[in-house]
Formats: structure tokens, sequence, C-alpha cells
């Protein structure tokens, strides 16, 4: 049995650019490219996944590893990848946002640690929703969401030295106006209320001077705020719902116009 050297490039590639693609998104994705999970984890899935995945694909471009033209198709696919998992990490920012904004309203700001999922720095209150929000996620088979539109990628963008046009990355970059928009719908209610006691505070002010409003408005505040939370845990999955909804639709739209 003799090998071609056209056909060891082709088996190559039939497997190693899916991986590319497959790996940028999971290092980016939400739940898959969490800090605390291993990399070798991640390695191990993406790998899982292109060969699950790539007999499905079809033929692919027989391109030389060593050329510039493989360069090109790697980048492209590490970028296409990377992007997809961008939008939907996006959720979970909109959520951390929206947790920021109640902690600085209820004088929490300051109690901040290092959030496991994000690795970073963020309010207590966020790393609370963080944490509601990612067991809801998979909850809602989010995992396997992210699986399907990987594999639906490569049929509205195929393997090839092009990828996103201007119009997907000028989509991308609009994305930062719906962080801002989610992350205040999540706050409101917890904004709303601790706004009408601090206004029923500065009435009390105005109607007692003599009343030290600091000793008692800080654990009013907190008090007001915990409740509010508590109250509005069960509208959050419906928030959570539309979020996740609209990344994922803007992802399909990343390649769906390349589609037809």
């Amino acid at each position: 049995m003799e090998l071609t050297t056209a056909e060891i490039t082709a088996w190559i590639g039939s497997f190693l650019w899916p991986f590319m693609r497959i790996s940028g998104m999971l290092f980016a994705a939400p739940v898959f490219g969490a800090a605390y999970t291993p990399t070798r984890v991640r390695v191990f899935v993406a790998v899982v996944l292109t060969v699950m995945i790539a007999p499905q694909l079809g033929p692919m471009p027989v391109i030389d590893p060593t050329s510039p033209e493989a360069f090109l198709v790697a980048l492209h696919q590490i970028l296409i990848g990377v992007a997809m998992g961008f939008v939907i990490q996006l959720v979970f920012s909109t959520v951390i946002l929206g947790g920021q904004v109640m902690a600085l309203q209820m004088g929490l700001g300051f109690a901040s640690m290092v959030d496991p999922v994000t690795g970073t720095q963020v309010p207590m209150v966020s790393q609370f929703w963080v944490l509601v929000a990612t067991l809801l996620f998979v909850v809602m088979d989010g995992h396997l969401m992210i699986v399907q539109v990987v594999m639906e990628s490569f049929r509205g963008i195929p393997i090839g030295p092009t990828g996103f046009d201007r119009s997907a990355w000028w989509t991308l970059a609009s994305q930062g106006a719906h962080i801002f928009a989610g992350g205040v719908l999540i706050a409101i209610p917890v904004v709303a209320s601790v706004l009408v006691v601090n206004l029923a505070f500065g009435i009390m002010t105005r109607a007692s001077p003599q009343l030290n409003i600091f000793a008692v408005g800080f654990p009013i505040t907190m008090t007001v705020g915990f409740s509010v939370m508590i109250l509005t845990l069960p509208t959050f999955e419906e928030r959570l719902v539309d979020l996740v909804a609209h990344a994922f639709e803007t992802v399909r739209s990343l390649f769906g116009p390349q589609a037809g």
C-alpha cells in the first residue's frame, strides 16, 4: 500500500483544520473556556469533537501544511472559532456587568474576589449571578448548543483561506451595546428599589437633620438589595434564556450570509 504526498496532506488537513476552529471556539466559549477548566481537558475535548465532526465535513482542500496558504487557513479557522466562543462568552460578561451595577448601588462594590469562571476579579454579587447563570446554561444544554453551532459553521464557512467578511466583524463589534443593555435590564429591579430607599433617606435627612443616616442607611440598603435579588431570582432564568438565544442567533448570523 502506497500513500502519495497529496493523500497524506489531505488526511492531515481533514483533521488539522477542523481541530483549529473547534479548539479556538472551546478556548473562548463559556464552561469549556472557564479558568477552572484545565488546558489538557480542553485539548482532549477538542480532539474528541474533531474526531466526531471531521468525517461529516466531506473532503478538505489539499493544502501543504508548510506553505504560507496553510498559515492563512489556520489563522482564519482560529479566528472563526474564537469569534463564535467570544459572542457566547459575552452572555456572562453581561451578567457580570449587571452584578457590578447591583453591587455599586448596594454599597458592596468593594467586596470582590477572583471569579473561578472568568478568572477576573469581580464583586461578590456578580460572582453569585455568574454561578447561577453557569448552572442554568448547563441545564438548558448550552454546552451542546455550542457543539451544534460549530458544526453548522463548517457548512456556512467551509475550510479555506477566507474567513469572515466585513459585515461579520461589524456584527461582533456591535455586541458591546447588548452587554450594557442586558446588564442594565438585569440590574433594574435592584437599582430601582435602592433608588427608592435612597430617596426616602433623603427625605428623612431633610425632615430630621440630626438623624445619623449613615449608621442605618448602609445595612438597610444591603437588606433591600438582597431581598429584591431573592424575589427577582425566578425571573433571571427568562432573562438569561433571551441573552443566550440572542447570542446563538448572532453566531449563526456571522456565517449565515456565506451559507447562501
